[in-house]
């Protein structure tokens, strides 16, 4: 026995939990009345449930905002058992314009086409990202090729990876490329896919330390990866003709169209890509406000579009976010949805969860926003939208209105009410049009990035 694992025994023995301490701790518990009832309650019930403020409740459950979007267009979508959220975001925020400019009142355009090309170059992306490690140096075991290898084909993304997606490939209807199964529900699919990717980056990083050239293994790779992908999700027309009726039941159409064709004529008028710029509030202090980052490895698509990051005070997004509001534009957001919310009532609200007269002490809310992010306690998860906001006499936010994509059984009709501040702790990210920045803002855009780590939790994809 080594001297280190001796001095560990002795630790252990010191250290451990005891059966008298068990035996105490049991005593004191059971001493008390309200932890017998805490106990009845949650041994049967969700304890998210349970620590459910009425009061709380009666305070906050009014959907109802001063300043709203003209139009919010039917129908409710739903991601369901996908982590596609970004993709939704995005295309419920552009099809609001989209929708009013062709006087329709419901519409979707195809969540699965962006995530059909997002699989192939999310795939292609890795690889590249596993043969520049490689190169580096970075050891199979290492922190970052771990991480890479961890999650290699993720559904989730950031702002940026849309725009890489709607850029290179266009948008279409959702009738012209609905649904299939293994886009409602992905799991299978990127079972084999990260199998397979595994299996790639072991014969890539042996061809590298070959000093052999890894592209002719990656085309191979790929041709069996875009297949596959193909077979789980069908393969987008490259050209297709939308049919439809407008408000006034006229008939119309337009096509036959590429993808790319009807984003620049019929939807690029209506919400430029190009005008919209996304800014995230990290208040790390190793972070500095008013300085743009980005983060290591990642992003979905090679010589694609950079993910960055202007960091700013969260009250400057808010600012922001509730101007565009009052101007008839909705706002695409990042949060941690999961924190302080309960989907079934559509509530995010820090008060909403008595959690200390439940079981004793405050949860999720003891640290503060940073160091949330440095211990690994929040992060954004899940991206939404925008659609109304109230404000106070001096015109700060005082709640928002929400658009999500789980469907019409959460909240009001799938629409979620959003107490300012929650957003103050747990939103991370806006896009908005660049018209409502200030300049200054705008001019942080320039400066050459700092890196991040590849696990830096700003790095975190929407789900």
């Amino acid at each position: 026995m080594s001297q280190f694992t001796a001095l560990l025994s002795i630790f252990s023995l010191v250290l451990g939990i005891t059966i008298e301490q068990l035996s105490n701790w049991n005593e004191d518990f059971t001493s008390q009345a309200k932890n017998k009832v805490a106990q009845n309650a949650c041994t049967r019930i969700n304890v998210h449930e349970v620590s459910i403020s009425r009061k709380r409740l009666q305070e906050v459950s009014q959907h109802v905002f001063e300043h709203k979007v003209d139009a919010e267009i039917k129908p409710m979508t739903n991601q369901k058992n996908s982590g596609r959220c970004w993709l939704y975001a995005t295309l419920n925020v552009i099809r609001i314009s989209f929708a009013k400019a062709m006087n329709i009142e419901e519409f979707e355009f195809s969540q699965g086409h962006l995530f059909f090309f997002d699989k192939i170059e999310r795939c292609h992306f890795v690889l590249h990202a596993i043969v520049e490690t490689a190169r580096r140096g970075e050891p199979v075991d290492g922190r970052l090729v771990s991480f890479l290898l961890r999650d290699p084909t993720c559904d989730g993304g950031q702002w940026d990876m849309v725009v890489n997606l709607i850029s290179k490939y266009g948008l279409m209807p959702k009738k012209s490329f609905p649904e299939s199964f293994s886009c409602e529900s992905s799991n299978g699919l990127n079972g084999i896919l990260k199998s397979k990717l595994r299996e790639y980056a072991k014969e890539l990083r042996a061809l590298v330390e070959a000093g052999e050239d890894p592209l002719p293994a990656i085309k191979r790779q790929m041709k069996f990866i875009y297949g596959t992908v193909s077979i789980c999700l069908g393969v987008p027309p490259s050209e297709f003709t939308w049919q439809y009726l407008d408000k006034n039941k006229k008939y119309n159409s337009i096509g036959p169209v590429t993808p790319q064709q009807f984003y620049e004529q019929h939807v690029k008028p209506t919400f430029n890509l190009e005008d919209k710029v996304c800014l995230v509030t990290d208040p790390r202090p190793t972070n500095p406000y008013n300085h743009l980052y980005t983060v290591d490895c990642l992003g979905n698509m090679v010589g694609g579009r950079t993910t960055i990051y202007n960091n700013q005070p969260v009250q400057l997004l808010a600012k922001i976010a509730a101007e565009s509001i009052k101007n008839n534009e909705a706002v695409w957001f990042g949060c941690d949805v999961g924190r302080r919310s309960n989907s079934k009532l559509g509530l995010l609200d820090v008060e909403l969860h008595d959690w200390k007269s439940l079981i004793g002490e405050e949860v999720f809310l003891v640290l503060d926003k940073a160091d949330r992010l440095n211990y690994g306690d929040s992060m954004m998860t899940h991206a939404m939208v925008f659609t109304g906001v109230t404000t106070d006499a001096d015109g700060t936010p005082i709640k928002w209105r929400v658009e999500n994509s789980w469907g019409e059984d959460s909240g009001e009709k799938g629409y979620l009410l959003m107490t300012q501040r929650w957003f103050d702790e747990f939103a991370f990210e806006v896009v908005v049009d660049k018209k409502f920045v200030p300049q200054d803002v705008m001019d942080i855009f320039k400066q050459k990035p700092t890196v991040l780590p590849a696990w830096d939790p700003m790095g975190t994809l929407a789900v």
